[in-house]
């Protein structure tokens, strides 16, 4: 493994979940369980599609980031609209490798940007401020479960991590 794939593959700790979200159908309120199923089309209860956006992250710590934008002293996850919120570790540095999260293994696939609603939610610039930090869509790579506390890992045992 040269260097820069080796720090690639390095991370100051695991990450862990610390909330879970569904959105039983479009528009209406989150729910919050404190596990969750996630099947090959993504997490059981959730309105998501399956493939490459079965499910949605973000990071904890973009939310004080997106409350300092928005000028908010605080904006909770479910005001954001995302499946899985993981603090601890750089889900953006996460791109493209397998990482489990509790039992299932998913692939972060791409970022996942803003919806004009967020103008509404977190008030005039909102959706400005969720630019660059709205998280993530993943793809289910295998089913398991979720629990909030859960430890998020890479899972490097069959992807070779190259010099991208």
């Amino acid at each position: 493994m040269s260097l820069l794939a080796d720090l690639r593959a390095r991370h100051a700790s695991e990450g862990r979940v610390t909330w879970i979200g569904l959105r039983p159908v479009r528009l209406a309120a989150m729910e919050t369980p404190n596990t969750v199923e996630v099947t090959l089309s993504g997490l059981d209860g959730d309105h998501a599609r399956a493939g490459k956006r079965a499910v949605t992250l973000i990071q904890q710590e973009h939310l004080s980031v997106i409350a300092a934008l928005s000028g908010r002293d605080e904006v909770n996850p479910e005001e954001v609209r995302r499946n899985l919120v993981i603090a601890g570790i750089n889900l953006a540095a996460l791109r493209d490798v397998p990482v489990r999260y509790g039992t299932a293994l998913l692939r972060i696939s791409g970022p996942c940007p803003p919806c004009s609603r967020m103008e509404r939610v977190l008030g005039p610039g909102g959706y400005n401020a969720m630019r660059g930090h709205g998280g993530w869509y993943a793809e289910v790579l295998e089913p398991g479960r979720i629990a909030i506390g859960d430890s998020v890992q890479p899972d490097f045992k069959n992807t070779e991590i190259s010099d991208n």
